[in-house]
């Protein structure tokens, strides 16, 4: 009844249900930072009682962060005006809590027997939309609306190197960490929020002496450079690491391009990206026919959607007679960012359930409104087509993502925020009533109990 309520028809076939109920998880991770966390992950898990199901954590820390960076929003909607001190303490914590909870909803899985590829679909659901907040709240404690092409860049730079983690995992089939990578970015973030609220955000104003330097340039400078390294990784592994037949993806063989139409797209993501010139020299072709991927697609054919997302969002905010971007940043900011994470969720499903991924997304209306309105001479405000068209785009995704879970808790027989009585039986003993089997996950190698990304999909 709720699917019919959602949509018209299906959105997952049977072969693609099927598929995900057979999808293993996997990844590699060399974080700096996992390993020291271990413990701290391993305390908290112990303390959460038996009957709270792992997606639960996961979406209340979602929430968290959300709420503390619409305080932000809130107070700075234009990104000029100075936050409270507080404001930014608090989302240092609402971000901080997020990152904790993100990190124990699978040991809490597998510690209670409840582990599905439910939960890896639902856990990346919700960071494809954290990374929005994350990234919007960074660019507030430092005032960045008084540039805002530089905020375009952030804001944009992050959602896209969240989405190449996991176009190269489309494409090779495991998930890739580096020793700097999600958690490193998550506390330095966190520590930018701690000088706001500490020294109160007009201190990113502050020059370097003898350079002539403002301190907020060098989070521009971290950004070019950690996303230039993790851009590298991400398409070495897209060109050279499909798993699938001829080096494709995990789908199946529906699409092929030419390898002659490489170096055009890689052109356009490099111009999009502003990273390094060097990544043209990874084009060397894939190790497959025609460069294919895990689906049988070809390994770039998931740059279409994407750039559907960023290139009209960059058009819209040129074009606008009304400077809808500048004056309202924030705003614009979370409509776009909602329509990359509904991408990117759409990605993940593709991934998980070997399934080739469509190019158009009825997402995509809500730039439509603002470019319509643009092209018919601004019709009505800007200012009311951009919350018209953050207001469906939110919409949009939420349908989505239900009824996505819906169908995957009627395949597998499960309920997405309930841990049946059994299990939590079964956990408590297990478990000795509390006493915890995390370190080496749940059947997995090792390296699950050294990372906080093992953990984190199990369930």
């Amino acid at each position: 009844m709720m699917t019919m309520f959602l949509y018209k028809e299906r959105l997952l076939s049977p072969g693609q249900l099927k598929r995900l109920s057979e999808h293993k998880y996997s990844f590699t991770s060399t974080s700096l930072l996992d390993s020291l966390l271990q413990p701290w992950w391993n305390w908290l898990v112990s303390k959460l009682p038996l009957w709270l199901a792992p997606n639960l954590i996961t979406v209340w820390g979602l929430i968290v962060n959300i709420l503390t960076t619409l305080i932000l929003v809130w107070y700075s909607p234009d990104a000029k005006e100075e936050a409270p001190r507080w404001a930014c303490f608090a989302c240092a914590l609402g971000l901080f809590v997020y990152q904790s909870l993100d990190a124990i909803d699978g040991k809490q899985a597998r510690r209670t027997g409840t582990s599905s590829p439910l939960g890896e679909l639902f856990d990346h659901g919700c960071d494809s939309i954290s990374t929005v907040f994350v990234a919007l709240s960074a660019c507030i404690a430092v005032q960045l609306g008084f540039y805002p092409s530089w905020m375009f860049f952030q804001c944009f730079c992050a959602m896209t190197l969240f989405y190449c983690a996991h176009w190269q995992t489309y494409v090779s089939g495991t998930l890739r960490f580096g020793k700097v990578d999600v958690t490193e970015a998550q506390f330095t973030i966190i520590f930018i929020h701690l000088i706001s609220a500490v020294f109160g955000p007009s201190v990113w104003m502050t020059k370097i002496p003898y350079l002539n330097f403002q301190l907020k340039g060098l989070i521009l400078v971290s950004t070019i450079i950690v996303g230039s390294i993790n851009v590298y990784q991400y398409f070495y592994v897209i060109f050279t690491g499909g798993v699938g037949k001829n080096g494709s993806t995990v789908a199946l063989p529906w699409l092929n391009m030419e390898l002659k139409l490489i170096p055009i797209y890689v052109a356009v993501l490099v111009a999009v990206l502003l990273a390094q010139s060097k990544v043209a020299i990874i084009i060397t072709g894939g190790v497959g026919k025609n460069g294919s991927t895990v689906a049988g697609t070809s390994v770039l054919s998931p740059i279409i959607p994407f750039s559907l997302v960023v290139v009209p969002a960059f058009i819209i905010y040129r074009k606008s007679i009304e400077h809808v971007y500048e004056e309202h940043p924030a705003l614009y900011i979370l409509a776009f960012g909602m329509v990359a994470a509904k991408v990117t969720n759409r990605l993940v499903v593709a991934h998980m359930t070997k399934n080739e991924m469509e190019y158009l997304d009825s997402a995509l209306i809500g730039p439509a409104m603002l470019f319509l309105n643009q092209y018919f001479n601004f019709f009505i405000k800007e200012y009311i087509v951009l919350w018209l068209c953050l207001i469906w785009v939110t919409f949009d995704l939420l349908r989505y993502s239900c009824q996505v879970c819906v169908e995957i808790c009627e395949h597998l027989k499960i309920q997405l925020f309930r841990i049946p009585v059994r299990s939590a039986i079964v956990g408590s003993e297990k478990n000795g009533m509390g006493s915890l089997s995390i370190h080496g996950g749940g059947g997995g190698s090792g390296k699950q109990s050294r990372s906080k990304h093992s953990k984190k999909f199990q369930h």
